[in-house]
């Protein structure tokens, strides 16, 4: 028997929790968000760390106005990067005002309960029943590392999710894999914190992204297309803002889409701090890797053929993120075995409802299914619309009753 009840228990507090919670407290609903707002964030982000996305494109989803980042910060302006510190306290300021009440505890099992509905148990020991679960668990539990690296010890190879703190690589021979953004400020962050990185990526040569121009003429605008939360041109346009059509291309096409928009680049703010301090390897791919008393040994091959050993002190890889369904423990393993899935990545209704009814998914395990902006704190206003009117068509609402009867539900068939 469950020790309370709750119409919808939102698992997470990142930007797609607490976005799709103040959607669903609007509709009336009663709602249990699950986590300390920003935490992954706080956490698990490098300190110094900027955001990559634009301010215009940083803000949470709301049903009222003037809860944006640029309400916030209005004067953030259009390449300006945004500090980590001031997006998590923005993030928190958020929860605070458009949904009090989020519960600094975890989820820890989510399997079927009575009826239709789910019990879902927290770090606690309480049990809640209820009728729908949004996992809305962010990038952490998806943490790629590549197969050359897996299966090694983790005070010899890391995430670069796994560290807030990169001053006890300081002095130490550090090498970062891959090319993108993380990478490339994982590795600034190292030099400024007194480690040694060696940054070491596939790709030929390492990309910038070009300076953003505030104001364009006609002509550019007309040649380039129009800017959206993730960049300029047309069709990324649609992608960013209009994920639900992209959930209509074929998978092979989908699957395209998410690995080749924002391919691996850095910041353009971030190229002059990406100096002598920090030694770069293109090209080359890593063949094997020996333990050894102090470290490692990584053997690396470049297009040539020609191998390379680099002795370093630690690894961290730089190397994303990819979701899979049967990472999330916190749901009971005949549920997982029950989700329908695409390559580990749930497959999603048009509402973000999963195989299961009532089990919905937001953020990047929606990914293949809506597209790259939900890699994305962009995405998470379309998700949380999505899911909060679907959820609130299903769900019984209550109305007042004539004299002093107690209210009564009913479903609510619109």
């Amino acid at each position: 028997m469950s020790d309370s009840a709750s119409d919808v228990v939102i698992a997470g507090a990142g930007p797609y929790g607490l976005s799709t919670a103040a959607h669903l407290q609007n509709l009336g609903l009663g709602v249990r968000i699950i986590g300390q707002p920003m935490r992954f964030w706080a956490e698990n982000m490098p300190a110094g760390m900027y955001l990559k996305s634009e301010p215009f494109a940083s803000s949470l989803g709301a049903p009222h106005r003037g809860m944006r980042f640029t309400d916030r910060h209005p004067d953030w302006r259009l390449g300006q990067p945004i500090p980590l510190d001031t997006f998590v306290a923005y993030g928190r300021w958020f929860a605070a005002v458009a949904i009090p009440g989020t519960e600094n505890t975890e989820v820890v099992n989510v399997e079927r309960g009575g009826g239709a509905g789910y019990t879902v148990t927290l770090s606690t020991g309480e049990t809640i029943a209820a009728r729908t679960v949004v996992a809305a668990v962010g990038v952490g539990p998806f943490a790629h590392i590549p197969d050359e690296l897996a299966g090694l010890p983790s005070w010899l190879v890391s995430h670069s999710s796994a560290h807030h703190e990169l001053g006890l690589f300081a002095g130490k021979e550090v090498a970062v894999v891959g090319a993108g953004q993380s990478a490339l400020e994982t590795a600034v962050l190292l030099a400024d914190a007194g480690a040694r990185p060696h940054v070491i990526a596939r790709r030929a040569e390492l990309d910038w992204n070009t300076v953003p121009e505030a104001r364009r003429s006609l002509w550019k605008l007309a040649r380039g297309g129009p800017r959206s939360g993730l960049g300029t041109g047309y069709r990324t346009w649609l992608w960013a803002e209009q994920p639900g059509l992209v959930r209509h291309l074929p998978e092979a096409t989908r699957d395209r889409l998410v690995r080749e928009t924002l391919p691996p680049a850095g910041s353009w703010w971030l190229r002059d701090r990406l100096d002598d301090r920090i030694r770069v390897s293109t090209g080359r791919r890593i063949a094997k890797v020996v333990e050894e008393e102090d470290g490692l040994a990584l053997t690396t091959v470049d297009r040539t053929g020609r191998r390379l050993v680099t002795e370093v002190e630690h690894v961290i890889a730089a190397t994303g993120f990819v979701p899979d369904v049967a990472r999330l423990t916190m749901i009971s393993p005949e549920l997982r075995a029950r989700v329908t899935t695409r390559h580990g990545a749930p497959v999603l209704s048009r509402d973000f409802e999963s195989s299961l009814q009532g089990l919905y998914f937001a953020g990047l395990a929606a990914a293949p299914t809506f597209g790259p902006v939900m890699r994305f704190v962009h995405g998470a206003d379309f998700a949380a619309r999505r899911i909060a009117h679907h959820i609130i068509r299903r769900t019984p609402r209550r109305r007042p009753s004539a004299g002093r009867h107690a209210a009564v539900l009913e479903p609510d068939v619109r």
